[in-house]
């Protein structure tokens, strides 16, 4: 889809079918890769083909679905990898996590963490900006990437179309953040676009349906 003075191409890649992110400055051809969970070449391939130059990798969590493909393009491309902080441990543990989940080792090692993300953080793509925000109860270190002039809302796993949310049964885990993050989410305008981690997108206005009680 376009939006405005930016692009936003959804590549749905690997055995969890994770939605990795290319959003594009078309103007200065600058792309940001949010979530790149498997197929590096792949999204090599399709980053060669729209003929934009990434500037870094983000990831919205530490989950391994989302990063299994960073290590090969920070190498490819020679650019940063940036997460919260908090979520540093299970990128520490991304392999071990893809022998539990998938029952197979990772090809690559675990990305090197070059920035360390901030709340209220601008990250910009070309002239766009975007705002972290850590929403954390998945994971420690969960964020959203906002851009308020568009009203666009990169969730990862926190929020799902139709209702869902991010699980919140592993030890470091916090329903009681969880919570306060969707209440954070659901704040924003209704017209602002969902786009989570995996599955469709949504808006802000639909969600509220599901969350909160009239």
């Amino acid at each position: 889809m376009t939006i405005s003075e930016f692009e936003v191409m959804t590549l749905v890649v690997g055995q969890m079918a994770t939605n990795c992110y290319l959003i594009i400055d078309k103007t200065q051809g600058e792309a940001l890769i949010v979530d790149p969970g498997d197929a590096p070449e792949y999204i090599t391939d399709k980053i060669g083909q729209l003929g934009c130059k990434p500037n870094m990798i983000l990831a919205t969590h530490g989950h391994f679905d989302h990063i299994m493909g960073a290590f090969a393009l920070q190498q490819t491309f020679t650019i940063p990898f940036a997460i919260y902080g908090e979520d540093s441990f299970l990128v520490e543990r991304m392999c071990e996590s893809a022998i539990h989940f998938l029952g197979i080792p990772s090809v690559d090692p675990p990305p090197s963490i070059t920035q360390t993300l901030e709340h209220r953080q601008i990250i910009m793509v070309g002239a766009v900006p975007f705002t972290v925000m850590h929403t954390p109860g998945h994971t420690p270190g969960s964020i959203c990437l906002y851009n308020k002039e568009q009203n666009v809302l990169f969730v990862g796993d926190t929020i799902f179309a139709d209702g869902g949310v991010g699980r919140t049964d592993f030890s470091y885990s916090d329903p009681r953040n969880l919570a306060q993050s969707l209440r954070l989410i659901l704040a924003l305008p209704v017209s602002t676009q969902i786009l989570p981690g995996h599955g469709g997108t949504s808006t802000v206005g639909k969600e509220r349906t599901h969350h909160i009680q009239s």
